[in-house]
């Protein structure tokens, strides 16, 4: 198994100097948010995509890809009735699309709550149609480059579109494009009906991408999550993609919090 860390947790770094950091943690491969490169992301360039992907190289890293797509943009949303917002939020993803390619990337993991949770008068079949026309769109356009797009399911706390594995699998089998698959994030996991590991048994198929994170945003193996029996589902489903460390409360500093992510699933996979 291939273990990645995501950047932001060293945002206040510059970014050599975070992939270098994350190279001698021992990651063999980093996911890159797309704030860390612009204050708006809606600016990337591929000036910006080469220095990442120079970076990274320098380093001696992969770049997984992006995630966090929308995160601090203003304008994109993914189900909203505006079909001038649709257009641009439908732009910019190719864009990410073109820049992910342009780094050496694969995976583009498309989460952003804020940016795909239902506006007022929309209901959920209108919301699910806007998005899957989107997203099949973006995928005929950049079916070419080798990339593709990691649907995230996250918890009903979170948001309230896509907020469960199987809506998120719907979701994939609507689009019904190659470039298109399911993202697990264990910790969104831990809200499904039986557990995260039934999870991962039921939908991998169309996983692509894979979060590792524990239940109290931590690093993992920092919760109350059992890693040991998530690292084995993962190998029973003969899982073969990256696993990214993606934690949000960086315990018990950003440091610390890297190098036991990574031992701990050192540890379980082994």
């Amino acid at each position: 198994m291939k273990f990645a860390l995501c950047n932001e947790i060293f945002r206040n770094l510059p970014l050599e100097d975070g992939f270098q950091k994350i190279a001698d943690i021992g990651y063999e491969g980093v996911e890159v948010a797309p704030f860390t490169l612009q204050a708006n992301p809606r600016n990337l360039s591929e000036s910006d995509a080469n220095r990442c992907r120079t970076a990274a190289e320098r380093a001696g890293l992969e770049v997984v890809g992006l995630h966090w797509l929308m995160a601090e943009t203003v304008g994109l949303h993914l189900t909203h009735s505006d079909p001038a917002i649709l257009r641009v939020t439908q732009e910019y993803l190719i864009k990410l699309g073109q820049l992910t390619a342009q780094m050496n990337g694969t995976v583009l993991v498309l989460g952003s709550p804020q940016q795909r949770n239902l506006l007022p008068n929309t209901t959920y079949d209108e919301a699910f149609e806007r998005a899957v026309n989107l997203i099949k769109t973006v995928c005929e356009e950049i079916a070419d480059l080798g990339v593709a797009f990691a649907i995230e399911p996250l918890a009903k706390v979170e948001t309230d579109f896509l907020s469960s594995c199987e809506q998120g699998e719907e979701f994939v089998r609507a689009v019904d494009h190659p470039a298109c698959g399911l993202h697990l994030d264990v910790k969104a996991m831990t809200a499904e009906p039986q557990g995260v590991c039934h999870a991962i048994r039921q939908f991998h198929k169309h996983c692509i991408h894979f979060h590792a994170n524990d239940s109290n945003l931590r690093g993992p193996g920092q919760g109350a999550t059992n890693f040991l029996e998530v690292a084995n589902t993962l190998k029973e489903v003969s899982y073969k993609g990256w696993v990214s460390v993606e934690a949000f409360d960086y315990f018990p500093t950003a440091e610390d919090c890297a190098n036991i992510s990574l031992k701990n699933l050192q540890k379980v996979f082994r």
